[in-house]
């Protein structure tokens, strides 16, 4: 599984048209889900999620956690996060797992951040989403599960 992390002052998405989802300041979190991911993936990213220290605290350092600052979710699958660009220039998706699956790991992944205690909003999973983002720092992180650690 792998993620793309942005720290956001606020973002939202928008499908046909209407905005379906939208937070204040938090985490917009870009989910692929890949083949040969399970639960011990799910758990790893849910947990990494939920505690990642990339908040700053009262000195500008980062040490908060979105707990800590009381910062809103904003889920959106990403199947493009699986693209394998090794031959040539078209991305190949192989290496994504099939829909059906894809979008009960991402409600699932969903579930085990808001266990956390953190507000979890979504996208729609399979649709043509508009992601609008207000990125604060910037701050991006890339966390995949499959990575040695």
């Amino acid at each position: 599984m792998r993620c793309v992390v942005q720290r956001v002052a606020e973002a939202s998405v928008t499908v046909a048209g209407r905005r379906v989802a939208e937070i204040g300041r938090g985490l917009l979190v870009l989910a692929g889900v890949s083949r040969g991911d399970d639960e011990k993936d799910l758990a790893w990213m849910a947990k990494r999620i939920a505690h990642l220290r990339i908040f700053p605290d009262a000195e500008g350092k980062m040490n908060l956690g979105p707990l800590e600052v009381g910062a809103g979710i904003l889920l959106v699958s990403q199947f493009t996060l699986c693209a394998n660009i090794r031959k040539g220039n078209r991305p190949s998706f192989v290496e994504a797992m099939e829909p059906v699956v894809a979008e009960q790991m991402v409600e699932r992944l969903a579930d085990a951040i808001a266990g956390f205690g953190l507000s979890v909003k979504t996208g729609r999973f399979g649709a043509l989403m508009n992601v609008a983002l207000v990125n604060e720092g910037p701050v991006t992180i890339i966390l995949d599960s499959q990575l040695p650690a």
